[in-house]
């Protein structure tokens, strides 16, 4: 009777484990962590350290959390790597998975896309693939930029993988195609959507779903898109050109969608832009510009009627912005360290900025940027520009070649 018990905790302990999905900036991509019973106040040296690892592969991605194990990918020579980590800090696996982007920067960036027992990653030379979540092997990969005659742009390929239904989305741009759906059991080819002749972002997209109607909204150096999931036709095309300008056109922040509204913002002084959506999904109208929050690559949150974020003032400076979500109004520009990534949880901003590496936890009200807590992340090398994760109280800071994690439950 024993033994039976036993192998009925195992088959039950791996259906739910079987039932996890995490991706890039936590639920619905909004940087949003549904988690309650945080701490609102840290201690003076910052929340406890539970685990740190070091000398991981290095790269830029963030972490995904399920199946109790954290995904994130690295650089190893030539190759991208997915790693699994134990919910302990201990190294499971680490699997070659596609050819890495060389040159300036080669880091990893593609956050994994974990869906039940299966992970999804793209490299930054475009290859894409499935691999199993337990076990670490390889089930298929698609040299996807190759096989639909994508364009790489100056910092490679940074895709965080879509995960529709059975589809895995892609955006190889170029003039064959500029998105793709593969099958996410074979990696075959479902769709190809038309070519507006663009190269990829470095951002990436985004599933809005009412009622029974689905949208994929993403955005490319020149243009941000409506495509229909069900077949790839490029519902609507805004021409971003005027709002986007410039030589750098480096987009890189997944549109942020609320109520009908789509928020689009990326750095270098360009002005974001907000897009009312039409009620059938077939077409978007100009709702407002602003010139005060254009994020670099930090991403930006919604909270209770705000949108907050870090703008840019030269690649080094930004400061940290509070504008209203009807209208684009600012309730706030403030200066504090320098730009950085930001997540909400809680009635919580968790604000790490990337120049020295300190995490700031703040109020998320519009009537003002005040710091209660903060603390110095001083483990791992290079710039701070992986976006932090939480999941089950715990606060996940991927430093270059370090993983953390930071007990911020008050229990």
């Amino acid at each position: 009777m024993k033994q039976i018990l036993t192998g009925l905790l195992i088959i039950l302990s791996v259906s739910m484990a079987a039932q996890d999905f995490s991706e890039w900036r936590g639920p619905n991509r909004t940087g949003v962590y549904n988690e309650t019973g945080l701490l609102q106040k840290w201690p003076e040296n910052g929340p406890e350290l539970i685990w740190s690892v070091e000398n991981l592969y290095k790269g830029y991605s963030s972490v995904s959390v399920a199946n109790n194990t954290i995904y994130l990918t690295g650089i190893n020579d030539t190759v991208d790597v997915l790693i699994a980590v134990e919910l302990k800090g201990n190294i499971k696996w680490q699997t070659p998975y596609g050819r890495a982007r060389i040159g300036a920067y080669p880091e990893s960036r593609c956050t994994p896309t974990v869906e039940n027992d299966r992970v999804y990653v793209s490299s930054g030379s475009g290859d894409v693939a499935c691999l199993n979540a337990l076990t670490g092997e390889i089930i298929w990969t698609v040299k996807a930029s190759e096989k639909f005659e994508g364009t790489i742009g100056r910092w490679g390929l940074a895709e965080s993988l879509l995960i529709i239904d059975n589809k895995v989305i892609y955006t190889p741009g170029g003039k064959k195609t500029t998105m793709v759906a593969l099958d996410k059991t074979t990696g075959e080819t479902i769709w190809m959507s038309e070519s507006i002749d663009d190269n990829p972002s470095y951002s990436s997209p985004l599933l809005i779903e009412k009622d029974d109607k689905k949208l994929i909204i993403s955005v490319t150096p020149n243009s941000i898109i409506g495509v229909s999931p069900a077949n790839g036709e490029i519902v609507w095309n805004f021409d971003n050109r005027s709002y986007s300008g410039g030589r750098r056109k480096n987009q890189t922040n997944t549109p942020l969608y609320h109520d009908g509204r789509i928020y689009v913002t990326n750095g270098y002084n360009h002005k974001s832009v907000m897009l009312d959506l039409s009620e059938n999904f077939k077409s978007v109208s100009l709702a407002w510009v602003d010139t005060v929050l254009d994020v670099h690559h930090g991403g930006v949150v919604y909270v209770d009627g705000y949108i907050y974020g870090a703008n840019w003032i030269n690649n080094g400076q930004g400061k940290w912005c509070c504008i209203e979500w009807e209208s684009g109004k600012k309730q706030y520009e403030t200066e504090w360290k320098t730009k950085g990534s930001i997540i909400y949880a809680d009635g919580m901003l968790y604000c790490y900025e990337e120049k020295t590496g300190y995490i700031a936890l703040v109020e998320a009200t519009p009537d003002g940027f005040d710091v209660i807590s903060s603390f110095n992340i001083n483990l791992g090398t290079g710039p701070h520009w992986s976006h932090p994760v939480i999941k089950n109280g715990i606060l996940y800071i991927r430093h270059m070649d370090a993983l953390m994690a930071y007990s911020i439950s008050s229990n």
